[in-house]
């Protein structure tokens, strides 16, 4: 995995520092959507034409090459390969974020204890949900969502102003997806599980929003949180995969996602 030699170079530190959120309650969560995947055995090791899968998993409509492109599948399976596309989006930045040259010169203390956690956490989602899908998809080989190609154009990952904006419309981006895909699961173990992480994810964008402002309601603003229902903002696959778009660069579809 490209990233590897970097995610060793900071890991050192992991252990010693204070953590707004425990590295062990993820954990759990990713353990979790693991044994959620694995709790029906003989579905997983049918052929990928089994009527069970396919009433199961979105009437056959399963992730893999489509005309040429790779396509996130339907259903369940589908909403779990949509959100290892986000994980990887994620940690890929925080992972550039912390070994930036002006990493330790730029930020505060606090901005890289945040930032570093975020960072942990993010890897930790991306390989729980590559692992869950590697033991719930029939053919892996050819149904995982490859590892995905990414560009951030002119960022600056030294720049505290730069990094944290772009955080921010990562994190709130990510909280709307989660919200807006919790309808489209039908396994109520994936359902549970989709939420504690994205109560982790509002965690992360209330932490960025307070080093951006802090002292402020910002944590909780009305461009996040409808100031009349109290609800958090949600979006459908196809509204945050366009949005996504704009920094990945692999190419795939979702024509089963609404």
């Amino acid at each position: 995995m490209k990233n590897a030699l970097k995610i060793q170079e900071v890991e050192p530190s992991f252990t010693n520092r204070r953590r707004f959120l425990k590295i062990s309650g993820l954990t759990m969560v990713g353990t979790g959507l693991l044994l959620a995947g694995c709790s029906n055995d003989e579905d997983v090791m049918v052929s990928p034409n089994s009527t069970n899968l396919k009433s199961r998993y979105g009437g056959g409509h399963f992730p893999g090459i489509k005309d040429g492109v790779f396509d996130l599948g339907g259903n369940d399976l589908g909403i779990l390969t949509y959100a290892y596309a986000l994980e990887q989006l994620e940690a890929d930045f925080y992972t550039k974020v912390v070994n930036a040259s002006g990493f330790t010169s730029n930020f505060t203390a606090e901005d890289q204890q945040v930032l570093t956690d975020l960072y942990y956490h993010e890897v930790i989602h991306r390989e729980f949900f590559k692992a869950t899908l590697n033991s719930v998809l029939p053919n892996p080989k050819k149904q995982l969502l490859p590892d995905l190609a990414f560009d951030y154009g002119g960022l600056n990952f030294s720049s505290r102003t730069q990094v944290l904006a772009t955080a921010k419309a990562l994190e709130d981006t990510g909280v709307a997806a989660y919200n807006g895909a919790g309808r489209l699961i039908s396994n109520p173990d994936y359902l549970l599980l989709a939420g504690k992480i994205v109560s982790v994810e509002a965690r992360h964008a209330s932490a960025i929003r307070s080093l951006i402002n802090p002292n402020s309601d910002d944590f909780a603003g009305d461009d996040v949180v409808d100031p009349t229902t109290g609800l958090d903002v949600k979006k459908n696959p196809s509204e945050v995969i366009a949005i996504a778009d704009g920094f990945i660069t692999t190419p795939f579809t979702a024509l089963y996602l609404p």
